[in-house]
């Protein structure tokens, strides 16, 4: 779907900011659209309002829009902001009827909804001035202001961001910094169907292009992630301009299903044929079936899916099967092969944990999560995988040892493979005309016997499709 995005955007500030931090962006739109900025509970003024959770943030939001919208509406949320807007938009998704004409989202630097990646020291620092005196908070605020940005912001601009920084309330900002930005919100979100707008400035330290790759862009699969280079953590103060320019282009949605591996025509006649007994017709039809952009994972959460899509990539490049998905789908009825490593837990857990492990060590060894690294670092991790030399200490996120990721990875890739073979395309490929030994009916059809009669070395029977290394 691709058209004029609505003209009307609900927006939600970052933390410490207000309504009045899209001032810039109001003036940089020149009209086009209608931004209607809200102050988050204890920010703005709604700085002596209370409930600071998320979903309280959330509610009271709502209750904002259904004053006010009147047709189609997006949600733009800022760093703190755009976790309330990803809630807002799953409440969509499931239902609300108060979000019904929410047609998408913009999310700028935005908290994803997994816990934020912020460091504790940071953390503590920003906690421990909040409560001072008038002088120190107003010297902290001003740091605040300026270490979250590339550039100086004009004087106008930045003595505005101090005051709303000081203008907070206290209570909400150690909501914020201890509750709201540790609350683990990935399984509810799970995958949304929205088109969302991500944008990151290169410089973010925390909340950049490689946090939005890998904690908020696996729940979007209609996402676009957009960097803006120069740019810093407050890109609404920064380049207000250019964020008018990103907002103005059309929606668009980009989880279009793809094609599956094709079935050579030969292989596609063979299985419509009445060889083939019509419950294994119905299954490879069923394998051959487009994979879902937008699958939700059952057994996985949307970042851990997203870590084995990048794993299996590399495993088994084969372009329009979804084996990760494919897989999640088994995990999650519990099917398998009936068997495991008995130094691993349980099939899904064993995956889960191997995602977050393969996470840490590209983190511990990068600095940088698994997805976004480049192939040949990526190889280079798996490499020490199937040694049963990578290492990463569960202070740092590991959470199966260098043992355990091996044995994980042997079954890994036996599965990429068997998930591989049971499509009808792949079974093409390798020539495998098995399919064909039995139809419904044990007596003769229409084509001659159901079985195989010619048993000689290179003497095909036949209604044997030629394809795959077999017609070469």
């Amino acid at each position: 779907m691709t058209g004029q995005p609505p003209d009307i955007l609900f927006c939600l500030h970052f933390l410490g900011g207000s309504a009045g931090t899209w001032d810039s962006l109001a003036g940089a739109l020149g009209g086009t659209h209608r931004l209607i900025p809200l102050d988050l509970p204890g920010f703005g003024a709604a700085c002596d309002s209370t409930g600071y959770s998320v979903d309280e943030m959330a509610d009271a939001v709502s209750a904002s829009i259904a004053g006010m919208a009147a047709g189609p509406f997006r949600i733009v949320g800022h760093s703190m902001g755009a976790k309330v807007a990803l809630t807002l938009a799953r409440r969509a998704e499931d239902g609300d009827a108060v979000l019904r004409e929410l047609a998408g989202l913009v999310l700028i630097s935005g908290s994803p909804p997994s816990p934020e990646p912020i460091p504790e020291d940071r953390r503590d620092h920003m906690l421990s001035w909040i409560d001072a005196d008038e002088e120190s908070r107003r010297r902290e605020a001003q740091a605040f202001v300026r270490a979250n940005v590339a550039s100086n912001l004009e004087a106008e601009v930045e003595i505005k961001a101090v005051e709303d920084v000081l203008r907070a309330a206290p209570s909400a900002w150690r909501a914020w910094l201890t509750s709201g930005a540790n609350e683990d919100l990935c399984e509810r979100i799970g995958v949304l169907r929205l088109p969302v707008l991500m944008i990151a400035g290169s410089e973010d330290a925390d909340l950049g292009p490689d946090a939005q790759a890998a904690l908020t862009l696996p729940h979007c699969p209609n996402g676009r992630l957009v960097t803006v280079k120069g740019v810093a953590h407050l890109l609404p103060l920064e380049r207000p301009g250019e964020l008018a320019d990103l907002i103005r282009e059309p929606v668009t949605r980009v989880s279009e299903a793809l094609p599956g591996p094709e079935i050579p025509a030969e292989y596609a006649s063979l299985i419509a044929s009445d060889r083939v007994n019509s419950r294994l017709r119905d299954a490879l039809l069923d394998r051959a079936k487009p994979d879902d952009p937008a699958y939700a994972p059952k057994a996985l959460d949307a970042v851990e899916l997203a870590i084995l899509r990048a794993v299996f990539a590399r495993v088994l490049p084969v372009s329009g099967l979804d084996a990760a998905a494919r897989l999640d789908a088994r995990l999650a009825t519990g099917s398998g092969d009936g068997w495991r490593f008995a130094t691993l837990p349980p099939d899904a857990q064993a995956y889960r944990d191997a995602s977050r492990t393969l996470d840490a060590a590209a983190r511990a060894a990068h600095d940088r999560p698994f997805v976004v690294l480049d192939e040949a670092q990526q190889d280079a991790l798996l490499t020490l995988a199937q040694k049963g030399d990578l290492t990463v200490g569960s202070s740092l996120g590991g959470r199966l040892d260098a043992a355990q990721i091996r044995f994980w990875f042997e079954d890994a890739r036996s599965d990429a493979v068997r998930l591989y073979l049971a499509h009808p395309a792949a079974l093409a490929r390798i020539g495998f005309s098995g399919i064909g030994a039995g139809g419904d009916r044990p007596e003769p059809i229409a084509s001659g016997l159901p079985g195989f009669v010619r048993t000689g070395l290179d003497s095909p029977e036949p209604w044997e499709p030629r394809t795959g290394e077999a017609a070469r």
